[in-house]
């Protein structure tokens, strides 16, 4: 038996396997072949989803589940072992495919060959691939102590990285991936899997857009599933209550956002979106300056149902407010002052809803609830239409 340790010498910065080649795609090769559970980690890396110094992202994968590795760890060093859920990986273009000689080699859909994957003499330089699926299976298999166990492995070469996170996606649309992970990444991918996911792409970027943009009230407030662990107590805000709030108003005829999309077109008047929204939630901020950047459990206007509310109330709002005016954000603190009086952020109950302030709760009702009674308050202080 020809152990990975052997191949690795033969193959000096070059780890040859016996493979076969399908190609699906006319420019996306499908690589089907066997690792050792001690190649794995030369090969591929895990590309956790963070974020560099200039704010782009970078990665797509979730964090580690500890639990879930040792259980994998467990059965793997059971004994009599049966593993065939392989990993899912992307090399660079840069592997080479040797179509083995003679008869035979082709069956009508798939060559059997050999392929060549590039290996870096330094141990601490990035490897050559990234996992795309797999990654705790990967992060087990890295511990165990049989470094010869064969894994079946499938890849594709690309380097592209908006191509992996693609994959990415479609493969774990089965098992659920977490929300916010799936909406950070949504908009670093050119065609959303399927018609939900790309509903909730625009959204996801605007609410990229808010938390960079220095000028937003939301700046470094939202927390993403790339969110560093030291950052996430000053995140106070969770993307997915404003993705879905976005998606709403962009996708409703009625909604305040949607004039600024060309349907037509494809087009979408972003610059137009952002200036709305950061002289609303601008607004929001300085009227309620005492529950603003606080934390949910300290300020409902932070939580989901607020947010959602709030979000709402801007309908409703900003069609009564020059946008393009001198102060706009002042013209919308004016307005906003009409329902200011009657909501209990940080303290007391909601007289109309008999809640208090820290019982409303994420959850549609309440969310529905809060939104109908700001709406109502905010239409009646207006008084009738002239």
């Amino acid at each position: 038996m020809v152990t990975s340790k052997e191949r690795r010498a033969r193959a000096g910065e070059t780890l040859e396997c016996r493979a076969l080649r399908i190609m699906q795609n006319e420019t996306v090769p499908l690589y089907l072949f066997t690792l050792a559970a001690g190649e794995i980690e030369m090969v591929a890396d895990v590309a956790r989803i963070s974020r560099d110094e200039a704010g782009k992202l970078i990665g797509y994968q979730r964090p580690e589940k500890k639990q879930h590795v040792r259980q994998i760890q467990a059965y793997l060093e059971s004994g009599d072992v049966l593993f065939p859920n392989g990993l899912i990986m992307a090399l660079p273009d840069e592997v080479r495919f040797k179509s083995s000689r003679g008869p035979g080699t082709f069956d009508g859909l798939a060559t059997a060959g050999t392929l060549e994957i590039p290996i870096p003499a330094d141990p601490a330089a990035p490897r050559p691939g990234w996992i795309v699926d797999g990654q705790q299976r990967s992060l087990a298999l890295a511990r165990i102590a049989n470094r010869d166990l064969p894994i079946p492995i499938s890849a594709f070469a690309a380097s592209s990285l908006e191509l992996q996170r693609d994959q990415f996606l479609r493969v774990n649309n089965v098992h659920p991936l977490p929300a916010n992970l799936v909406t950070e990444l949504l908009p670093e991918v050119f065609t959303a899997p399927s018609p939900r996911l790309s509903a909730r792409k625009l959204p996801s970027a605007l609410v990229d857009m808010l938390n960079q943009d220095p000028k937003s009230p939301f700046h470094n407030l939202i927390r993403r599933a790339s969110t560093d662990p030291d950052e996430t107590r000053q995140r106070v805000v969770t993307d997915n209550s404003l993705v879905e709030a976005l998606r709403e108003s962009l996708d409703s005829p009625s909604g305040a956002l949607y004039p600024y999309r060309n349907i037509a077109a494809g087009t979408t008047d972003t610059e137009g979106i952002r200036h709305l929204l950061s002289t609303y939630w601008n607004a929001v901020r300085n009227t309620f300056p005492d529950a603003w950047g606080r934390s949910p459990s300290e300020s409902r206007l932070m939580h989901g149902a607020g947010i959602r509310a709030m979000s709402r109330l801007l309908e409703r709002v900003v069609v009564h407010v020059d946008l393009r005016g001198k102060d706009p954000v002042a013209a919308v603190e004016q307005e906003l002052a009409r329902i200011a009086p009657l909501c209990r952020w940080t303290s007391g109950t909601w007289e109309d809803l008999g809640l208090p302030w820290n019982e409303l709760q994420n959850v549609s009702r309440h969310i529905n609830a809060l939104s109908n009674y700001l709406v109502r308050a905010y239409m009646e202080a207006q008084g009738p239409p002239r």
